[in-house]
Formats: C-alpha cells, sequence, structure tokens
C-alpha cells in the first residue's frame, strides 16, 4: 500500500512513476487523492465538534450540579451529538472507500527500473552457461517425461482435470530431491527454514497484494473464508505482521518449501502443455524482512542465491531486469531468471526475485525500531528459489540423450542414491 503523506507531499511526482505502470493506476490515485482530501475536511470538522460537545457537556453538568438545568443548551447537545453521528458515519464510508481505492494501487518503480510497456522491453543483465547443443531433434519434456514413465498427465486429468499431473516412480523421487537439494542449499546459506500453512485467511493475502487485485487467481475454500496459497511468499512474509521488530533482529532470512495453487485466470492457451503451468506445482521460497537502507543490497544477494540453484544443477540461464510495463503488483523492482528451454528453443521464467519495499510491510503493519527509538516499516523481498516444476522440466530437456534417456545432473544424485540416469521404460 502506497502512503498516503508521500501521495500528499509529492503528489505529481507519484502521479508521474504510477503512470509508468498504466494509466488506469493515476485514475485511481486521483480518486485517492481527492477522498484523502475530503476525509481530512471531515476530520476536522468531527474533531471540532467533539471537542464542542465535551466543552459543552461540561458546562451542562456544571448546571444541573447546580440545579440550574438549561433546556436550550440541553438541546443544543442534542444537536450536536445528532450532527457529530451524521459525521461520524460518512467519514467511516469515506475511510472504507479510500481503503478500497488505495488496495487497487500497485507499488511505485524503484527509479532504476527500465521503463516499457511490457515483456519485449525487459533489459537482459547477464548469462551463465551455454545452452546445449544436441545431434538429433530434442523432445519437450512432456514426452520425455511420458516416455520414462515418471510423468502422466493422463491420470492427472482422471483425477483433478486439466493442469494436473501424476509423478510417479523416479519422477516423484526427483521432486523430492529437487526439494531436498534447493532447501539444503538455501539453509546453508543462512535462511531458516519454515513450515507454513497452505490455507491462509483473506488479510494475509491482502497482506502480500494478492488481494483484492487476484481474487480470480485464487482457490477459496468458501465455507471457512480460506484460501490455498499461490506461493510461500505469502505465509512467510506475513509471519510478523503486526510485529515491531528490534533493529538488530534485522535481516530475517526464510525458506519453504510448498505446493502453490493457482487457477492461471487469463492464460487459456499458453504452456497448455507440460509442468510450465499447472494449477498445482511445488516451489521453494526465499524471504527477507529487512532494515529500508539494506534492502537492494539484499535483492541482488537475493537473485545470487536463486541463481546458485541453477549453476550447481549446470543449467544454462540469464537474469532480466523487468520493466516498469512488466513488473508484479507489489514489487518497486524485480529481476526474473530465466532457464533455457530446448524445447522452446529460447529462455523461460523460473524464479522471480522482488523487493517490494515498504509495501507490504504497510499494509500489514510490520515495523521495526530504530535504535534512536523511532517506528520504520520494514523492507521485505522474495524469490523462487525455484519453482520445483519448471526446475524438473529444464533438467529433462538440457539433460537429454539422443536414445530417449535423460542424465540426473550430478548435485543430484546423492539425493537419488546415486543413480545417473533415467531409462525409457521398454
Amino acid at each position: 500500500m502506497l502512503d498516503l503523506k508521500l501521495i500528499r507531499k509529492n503528489y505529481e511526482e507519484v502521479r508521474k512513476r504510477l503512470s509508468l505502470r498504466g494509466e488506469e493506476y493515476v485514475k485511481l490515485l486521483d480518486e485517492v487523492y481527492k477522498l484523502d482530501k475530503q476525509k481530512r475536511e471531515i476530520q476536522k470538522e468531527v474533531e471540532n465538534l467533539r471537542a464542542l460537545l465535551n466543552r459543552k457537556s461540561k458546562e451542562y453538568g456544571r448546571l444541573k450540579r447546580e440545579g440550574k438545568e438549561d433546556e436550550n443548551l440541553k438541546k443544543e447537545l442534542t444537536e450536536i451529538k445528532e450532527n457529530l453521528q451524521k459525521l461520524e458515519e460518512e467519514l467511516k464510508l469515506l475511510e472504507e472507500k479510500l481503503n478500497y481505492y488505495l488496495l487497487r494501487i500497485p507499488n511505485l518503480p524503484h527509479p532504476s527500473v527500465p521503463v516499457g510497456e511490457d515483456e519485449k522491453d525487459n533489459v537482459e543483465v547477464r548469462r551463465w552457461g551455454e545452452p546445449p547443443k544436441f545431434g538429433f531433434e530434442p523432445k519437450p519434456h512432456w514426452e520425455l517425461g511420458e516416455k520414462l514413465g515418471i510423468l502422466d498427465f493422463e491420470r492427472g486429468a482422471k483425477l483433478s482435470g486439466s493442469r494436473f499431473v501424476v509423478k510417479k516412480g523416479l519422477g516423484a523421487r526427483l521432486v523430492r530431491a529437487l526439494i531436498n537439494f534447493m532447501l539444503d542449499l538455501h539453509t546453508s546459506k543462512g535462511y531458516e527454514e519454515v513450515y507454513v500453512p497452505h490455507l491462509v485467511k483473506p488479510e494475509i493475502l491482502i497482506g502480500t497484494g494478492q488481494l483484492p487485485k487476484f481474487e480470480e487467481d485464487l482457490f477459496k475454500c468458501e465455507r471457512d473464508n480460506l484460501y490455498l496459497i499461490p506461493t510461500a511468499e505469502v505465509p512467510l512474509t506475513n509471519l510478523h505482521r503486526e510485529e515491531i521488530l528490534k533493529e538488530e533482529e534485522l535481516p530475517l532470512y526464510y525458506t519453504a518449501y510448498t505446493p502453490c495453487y493457482r487457477r492461471e485466470a487469463g492464460s487459456y492457451g499458453r504452456d497448455i502443455k507440460g509442468l510450465i503451468r499447472l494449477h498445482q506445482f511445488d516451489k521453494v521460497e526465499l524471504v527477507k524482512i529487512t532494515r529500508q537502507e539494506d534492502s537492494y543490497e539484499e535483492l541482488e544477494k537475493l537473485v545470487k542465491d536463486a541463481e546458485k540453484v541453477l549453476q550447481e544443477l549446470e543449467l544454462p540461464y540469464r537474469v532480466v531486469e523487468l520493466c516498469t510495463g512488466d513488473l508484479g503488483f507489489s514489487a518497486a523492482k524485480t529481476y526474473d531468471l530465466e532457464v533455457w528451454m530446448p524445447s522452446y528453443n529460447r529462455y523461460r521464467e523460473i524464479s522471480s526475485c522482488s523487493n517490494c519495499e515498504d509495501f507490504q510491510a504497510r499494509r500489514m503493519k510490520l515495523r521495526y525500531k530504530t535504535k534512536d527509538g523511532k517506528n520504520l516499516y520494514c523492507h521485505t523481498l522474495n524469490g523462487s528459489g525455484l519453482a520445483v516444476g519448471r526446475t524438473l522440466a529444464a533438467i529433462l530437456e538440457n539433460y537429454q540423450q539422443g536414445d530417449g534417456s535423460v542424465i540426473i545432473p550430478k548435485a543430484l544424485r546423492p539425493y537419488l542414491g546415486g543413480i545417473e540416469v533415467i531409462k525409457p521404460q521398454k
């Protein structure tokens, strides 16, 4: 959530930066600015009336004690109370309306973010590794997985419908190996592993920005008013909601494995095959809670931590800085990691690493007390470390052999009892 004080003080600058994300948000900002002005005017009237009511009530009480009850003053008190009640109701409605619009305005892009409309305007930062060269036509991971007997999309659809998959045998073991490998790697870097609930309250999703903006993309348990998490970022970042942390406690590093659940609304016809875009998928998440002045240095470290997974697995990838038009709702700055996928003949996103600055912390009332006694909003960061299904897909495609077998990356072999290759079923 944007800071109302910032909007009041630097309205034109905020308006200019927000316009880089889309003109529809500028209209929302204009409405916020107008409503905030009305709210403050009514707030002033309410405060004046409360002071007047307090003064008149004391006067009436004094007269009554002296046996000089004043009927005119009594009538005046009734009128003041009625007017005050009307204004307080009006103020409450204005605050609700103001909050409605504020929750729908995205974060401001950091000044360093490249200006652009969509993913075509994203900027490549660096590459690592060389895409493999095959002496045969490489197959897509869904074909490889089915022939290896480790992916079963047909039975996944039988159980749950389209965009679900069953992973069997070495496929299931590979998923478990990848999760354990990623968690071991991140905990060795100082992240604390956390196992979190997969169902959360609406206010938890409001805290990280998924609600109300992305309501249609979430799976909701109506009877219990709980949502299945779309990413572990949601519960991890909210661990300290409504708390005031000590400055010396920061930064906090958390990592968690969870299944993630998304409707993928609006993505019909895109990536309908394979593991790239499923309704249920696995992910290891990285979250940081930091002091304000440290967050951009911590973002660079976060990207390196996610990159380390791909480097250890020896998967070629590139780092891309997202432009203003492609930023996520809560992010002020984002780097995507894109892994090479031979079947697509291009790089595909496997991780997004973002600094949300105080946008999420303001929503969840997450602060820290500085050494000089000030309470400041924390900065929050998150990144995939990594998306497990997409990592499995990248391994199958990049490590495939001409006979249909797939070599297991060396880093994963200890987690698979030393198995070096997956061979096609006869």
